[in-house]
Parts: C-alpha cells; structure tokens; sequence
C-alpha cells in the first residue's frame, strides 16, 4: 500500500529535496523536545524580537478588523510603502504596479522561478548558494548552471567568472548580496559588469536583497538602481530579516509589469493574499522608524568578529570573514575523512549527536568542506556554542 502510494507521487516532486535548513531546525526541536541541551546555530532568523511599533501596527489592525481578503497580489498601501522605502534607500523608481507582494521571500522566488523559466532554460548560480535557488530552478524545468567561486577571495563573484557560463539558452542569473551561507558582498564595480554582461545579451539579473541592510564595510547598494536596469533586473526582497518579522511571512518583488502580473496570476491560484494583519505591521515596518536596523547590525558585527577569532583558533580551521548578513561558512575539512566522518552532513549529524551543536552541512549549499553558522544568537550561546565545535573538532582530527 506505501509504495502505491509513493508511485503516485508526482514525479516533479522528485526533482526538489527538503530544505536542510528546515530539516535541521526540525532535528534541533526534537532533540530539545527529549530533554537535550542543545545550542542552535542552525537558524537563519535575528533572535530579536520585532519592533514594538510593529507589533502595535498589527494589534491596530485587529482591532479594525483588517482580517478579511486583501487583493492576491498585497494591498495598494503596502505595494506603495515597498517602493518608497526601496527609492529612499536606493534611489529606485517603481511603482506598485511593478511590485507583488508575497508570503516572504521564498515564496517570491518560486514565483519567480516559475513564471519565467521553461523546460531546457538554464539559469546562472554562483557557488555557494542559498538552498532553494537550485531546488525552485529544478521544480520548473530548468538548469542550474554553478559557478565556484574562490573560498581565498572570500566567495566573492567577478563578472570574468560569470561571463564564460552566459549563452543563448541562459534565462536568469541570481545573485545574493550579502550571501546566504557566506557573507559575501559583491562588489558595485563587479556587480554593474554582470548587469551589462546580462542585459546585453537579454538575460534576466535577479538580486536577492534578503540581507541589504546588514553590511559590514560598505554601504547598501541596489543593482536595481542603475540607469534602464529595470528592465532586465528582478528584485526579491524580504522583510523577515530587516525587521526581524520571520514568522510574520512577508516578501516582495519588483520587477517589469508583466512579470508582476504573471507571478501574480499564480498567486491568485496558489496562496492567494499574504496575511492581512502581516502587511498593515509591514507597512509599519517600511514607514515607520528605521533604528532597530542599525541596531541589530552593530550587535551583528559584534558577533561576527567574535565568531571568526573562534572559529580561527581552532587548529586547522579556516573562516572567511563575512563581509555581511549573520553567517560564517568555515573550512572544516580537517575534521573530514576520519573517524567515520566522510562528508559535511556526517559531520553535522555527528556534531548534533554527540556535542549537541546543530550546524547546515555545506552540501546543502553546493560545497564539500564548510558548514554554516548563524550567529543571530546570544553571544552566551555562541561560547557554548563554540567551545562544544572546538572540542569536537580537536577530537576528530
């Protein structure tokens, strides 16, 4: 009866796998559920919490009984509060006509995904990257086309090394900045490079903008911003991170009109709206006080500095320092090839079990030798955290 039932199963699901991130929170919580100790580096959301003006927007918004139907693409309000914090921050001019509105960023990148890329169209992915560009690119028919990038540069990409994977099948190029899982922060001269190389020959340029605000040597920067990018340039956006909304689940994209109503068509038969009470706190978020931000970012840069003296202390490791978001991506092939211990998902499972540490292994993000360390933590748990990373590791190596 099972494998009838796993017969069934539609054969594109076969083409994604579960999300590791999600897949080691779930491992974390069930350990914790049994009673175990457990130090958490595996989130990637702030541990603040969300502003209190936030907060009071959405109990207003409860309070007006704003809990019916919104329009499936979001709200005009909210629509128009994205585009004028994105002109205030970048100097970009959209209009809501250009922006959909959506259940986070993820689901904005689906979307994406799925309203621009056929069977047989490849789609540019600097390595590493985030986990569900590779598994949305497969769910439509496409194909990812990795491009390494060097770990001694600190992961950062160059238009040199994008150039020689862009040919006539090439649909799209994502590109994260700062990155999920290393921190990288492309740089402006490079990141114009890749928008000429890409819209001279039409291809798509889509920046994932999840971390814009929270970047350590240089100030935020949309590609988005340049003279006639909007034509070629697809903007995700998420609020998850800036404001520490994770659970509130909004996203945003701006792009071209007729990709905005092709995502939204979707939509309308997909999710329909994003929760309403959720954009009248987003619309808060946008217009409202911008001062949590810088707030988060300097306790972040704390940790970051922190996290990397650590992380470089243990003999044999090696850290590239993230030049933004909350990740660190260390080298931990020392510890690989002995005692059982063959790969970076090995290694998470074991650190897990035995020092009860839980890390994303660096195959979910398309290398062999790192994992990924959030520190959007206590800087109490992070020691704990690291002094349990620096036993193990100095065990089995």
């Amino acid at each position: 009866m099972m494998q009838a039932v796993a017969n069934a199963i539609a054969e594109r699901i076969s083409s994604i796998s579960e999300s590791s991130t999600m897949k080691v929170a779930a491992d974390a919580g069930k350990l914790r559920a049994e009673g175990v100790d457990v130090v958490d580096f595996g989130a990637g959301e702030p541990d603040f919490p969300t502003p209190d003006n936030i907060k009071q927007a959405a109990i207003r918004a409860l309070e007006q009984n704003f809990t019916k139907y919104t329009a499936a693409s979001g709200t005009l309000e909210l629509k128009k509060a994205v585009c004028e914090r994105h002109t205030q921050d970048f100097g970009t001019a959209y209009k809501p006509a250009e922006c959909l509105i959506t259940v986070g960023g993820k689901h904005l990148i689906f979307n994406l995904t799925q309203a621009l890329i056929n069977p047989g169209d490849e789609v540019v992915i600097p390595v590493p990257y985030w986990v569900t560009y590779k598994d949305v690119v497969n769910f439509a028919g496409g194909k990812c086309v990795f491009v390494d990038t060097d770990e001694r540069m600190g992961f950062t990409l160059t238009a040199a090394m994008v150039e020689p994977y862009l040919n006539a099948r090439t649909k799209m190029v994502i590109i994260n900045s700062p990155s999920n899982p290393s921190g990288a922060v492309m740089d402006r001269g490079e990141f114009e490079k890749i928008l000429r190389l890409t819209a001279g020959r039409g291809i798509y340029l889509m920046t994932d903008e999840c971390y814009c605000q929270f970047l350590y040597d240089s100030e935020p920067f949309s590609i988005a911003s340049l003279p006639d990018a909007k034509d070629t340039v697809l903007v995700a956006g998420s609020l998850s991170k800036t404001y520490a909304m994770t659970g509130w689940r909004i996203g945003f994209g701006l792009a071209p009109s007729p990709i905005i109503e092709a995502m939204g068509k979707l939509q309308s038969h997909s999710t329909s709206n994003p929760n309403s009470i959720a954009q009248k706190a987003a619309v808060e978020a946008l217009r409202g006080p911008q001062d949590s931000v810088a707030v988060m970012l300097a306790e972040y840069r704390k940790r970051r500095d922190f996290v990397v003296n650590r992380l470089r202390a243990i003999p044999g490791v090696e850290c590239a320092e993230p030049r933004g978001a909350f990740y660190a991506y260390p080298n931990l092939a020392v510890a690989i090839g002995k005692n059982g211990i063959h790969n970076t998902l090995q290694l998470s499972e074991r650190l897990l079990a035995e020092a009860h540490v839980a890390v994303v292994p660096g195959e979910a993000f398309g290398t062999d030798r790192h994992v990924r360390i959030s520190y959007a933590t206590s800087m109490t748990e992070l020691e704990r955290g690291l002094d349990r990373i620096h036993q193990f590791v100095a065990a089995n190596s």
